[in-house]
């Protein structure tokens, strides 16, 4: 796989959302681990400036992210805009749905409002409210980025027919894409994306989450990605196990380790060219174990930090012949 070259981004580009890279070797065995991999910022970097925002994307290049996550929703008058929560009061200074606001009231918003800092003595800071960082639309996120830098757009609200046309038109006329995937937890989203033939999906979270249950509770490998397919899911996630009975049910919570050697084989039994997503990688021995499992890139909220993690892990990486699998109570 073409690694990222300190100061400059892909030379030539690696294309990941072209499928021109090389997975790294299998897990189960001893062989070095080459290239590490690719660190999506999660929001731009929800954990190092206001998620969304241009701020946030500036910061993710300079330490040196390798794909761009960003939150699409649809304002008032029908534009494309980067946020995330159903309503603006989670992470602004006003009330209300996006959908209430033209693009041009939404850049007014201030983004930052919530977001703080705390330094070593514990004290928190607001820093965004003396420097206010507005809701960018997706023209100006594609803009404010390297031209030939992956980016991954994840699509909120519903219904999705109108945001999926406004969201096409915007990668129509910037030519962007070749260089952008579609991610949603929604099913409609894949549906309507599926209209246009340039565009690259996500799997359904639904498809890949059923996959994941079956190879992890030993009901074996169905129905495995086609060739060139994206896929994504959490490394770790909390779930609730539902137990039927004749007269009701039983519940356990578990706290599941998802990519595991076995569901990794599965996913690529038909093609070592099945790209994979591991979500919420935030340290160095979860960024360790999706390098030794062959994982294609992690969601990351903070660029900062994995880059000092990255920088930090000893090359050539060296596995053990097996990683622990399974769900653990």
């Amino acid at each position: 796989m073409l690694r990222l070259i300190r100061g400059g981004w892909f030379v030539p580009l690696c294309a990941v959302l072209l499928g021109a890279c090389a997975s790294a070797p299998p897990a189960s065995t001893t062989a070095p681990v080459l290239a590490l991999p690719l660190v999506v910022a999660h929001r731009g970097g929800t954990a190092d400036a206001p998620e969304n925002t241009l701020e946030a994307i500036r910061q993710a290049l300079e330490h040196h992210a390798d794909v761009m996550w960003l939150t699409v929703q649809l304002s008032k008058d029908g534009v494309p805009v980067l946020y995330r929560p159903a309503d603006l009061s989670a992470l602004t200074d006003v009330s209300g749905p996006v959908a209430g606001k033209t693009a041009a009231e939404l850049a007014r918003v201030n983004a930052g409002w919530t977001f703080k800092q705390t330094d070593a003595a514990g004290q928190v800071d607001y820093p965004y409210r003396r420097h206010p960082a507005g809701v960018p639309t997706l023209r100006d996120a594609l803009r404010a980025l390297p031209p030939t830098m992956p980016v991954i757009l994840d699509m909120k609200a519903l219904p999705a027919e109108p945001q999926t046309q406004a969201v096409a038109k915007v990668l129509t006329e910037e030519e962007a894409w070749a260089r952008v995937a579609i991610y949603s937890t929604e099913a409609a989203y894949q549906r309507g994306f599926a209209a246009y033939p340039q565009a690259r999906l996500f799997e359904s979270r639904d498809a890949t989450r059923l996959r994941l249950l079956r190879v992890l509770l030993d009901d074996g490998c169905m129905d495995a990605p086609a060739a060139s397919a994206w896929t994504g899911f959490e490394l770790h996630r909390k779930l609730t196990v539902t137990e039927k009975f004749t007269l009701g049910e039983g519940r356990s919570e578990v706290s599941a380790t998802m990519w595991t050697p076995a569901t990794v084989a599965c996913f690529r039994k038909q093609s070592s060219k099945v790209r994979i997503v591991a979500i919420a990688v935030n340290n160095g021995d979860d960024y360790r174990t999706a390098a030794c499992l062959g994982i294609d890139a992690v969601l990351a909220d903070s660029p900062r930090e994995m880059a000092a993690i990255r920088e930090g892990m000893a090359r050539p990486l060296r596995c053990p012949a097996s990683i622990g699998a399974g769900i653990d109570p």
